[in-house]
């Protein structure tokens, strides 16, 4: 049916046959393209860890990708990190915002190593030391 309603039921015209598939090969090119133009790059996942698991630790990310850190019963903006290599990552604070609840975090920024120190504001634990190496 879709076919003889495109080139006629008796009339073969390889030109405008031609056309159509042109026609649709074009658009099917602006469609790839539009996509791939949209596309950001890969999604990199972050990684979770609980902020008690972390002392001592050495966490392995890749530049873009964050460490989320899981603060259980504390207050997700109680939380401070001093990085001593700003250059290679930084401390993202938590905070809440409409009702949505985001974790602090340390975010990779270029490959190296450095180290973190986690402190809690709300006082009761103890600063938490660790590292983060950061890969390509």
């Amino acid at each position: 049916m879709v076919w003889t309603t495109l080139v006629g039921p008796c009339h073969h015209d390889p030109m405008r046959f031609s056309r159509l598939l042109a026609a649709i090969g074009v658009a099917a090119v602006v469609v790839g393209l539009s996509a791939c133009a949209a596309a950001p790059g890969p999604v990199i996942a972050p990684v979770t860890r609980e902020a008690g698991s972390l002392q001592g630790e050495t966490v392995d990310l890749v530049v873009g990708q964050v460490l989320n850190i899981d603060t259980g019963d504390l207050a997700v903006d109680s939380y401070s990190g001093e990085i001593d290599d700003p250059a290679v990552a930084e401390f993202v604070r938590g905070h809440e915002s409409d009702g949505a609840v985001f974790n602090p975090g340390v975010k990779a920024l270029a490959p190296g190593s450095t180290t973190v120190v986690l402190s809690n504001s709300d006082g009761g634990i103890q600063d938490v030391t660790f590292t983060v190496d950061v890969g390509d």
